[in-house]
């Protein structure tokens, strides 16, 4: 293979809904060979947030989650608006889902979730954040938690913490010095 190929050799976008698309590519691997046919889903960008509390607390959300027909504990975070900053919806979305506000907010980096089938990025975020507003009510469905590094570590061991993506999240906090995880 040169850096002539693979070549794109057609395109479709079908709309399922406001948050995702399937795309559906024919990739040509060769000159002469015929085309292979790939699918894709099609979604907005989305923030990942590890945030740390004044009181040294880490927010995590227990939400149903359908796709996998189950109630999942995660990180907060969320899909990016169209023309949002990741930066300003990692403020938004910690906000909305956990009640605390962004004091600073550091970027841990940009990554593909899924190379295979997803199309968009994950932006991480470490966040040191404010108290938490007074009048905070979660949205419905959502429990808020608080914990510590080493309760999120016992978490993910025990299988109850496990979106690969946040995993990726949490792993590059550690690798930049903004969390210490280890397992008990």
């Amino acid at each position: 293979m040169t850096d002539a190929w693979p070549k794109i050799k057609s395109r479709r976008t079908t709309k399922i809904s406001p948050w995702f698309d399937v795309i559906e590519r024919d990739v040509e691997f060769a000159a002469g060979e015929s085309s292979q046919c790939y699918h894709a889903v099609g979604q907005h960008d989305y923030v990942a947030i590890v945030a740390l509390t004044p009181a040294g607390r880490i927010p995590i959300v227990r939400q149903y989650r359908p796709a996998v027909e189950s109630y999942t504990w995660e990180l907060p975070a969320g899909l990016v608006d169209a023309g949002e900053d990741p930066a300003d919806c990692c403020r938004r979305e910690l906000l909305e889902e956990t009640g605390y506000p962004a004091r600073a907010v550091h970027a841990l980096g940009t990554a593909y979730p899924c190379t295979g089938r997803l199309s968009n990025r994950v932006h991480s975020f470490f966040v040191e954040t404010g108290e938490r507003t007074e009048m905070f009510q979660p949205e419905p469905g959502l429990t808020v938690r608080l914990v510590s590094a080493s309760e999120l570590a016992g978490l993910i061991t025990s299988g109850e913490f496990s979106s690969q993506t946040h995993l990726g999240t949490l792993l590059l906090a550690t690798l930049r010095s903004y969390l210490k995880l280890e397992a008990r």
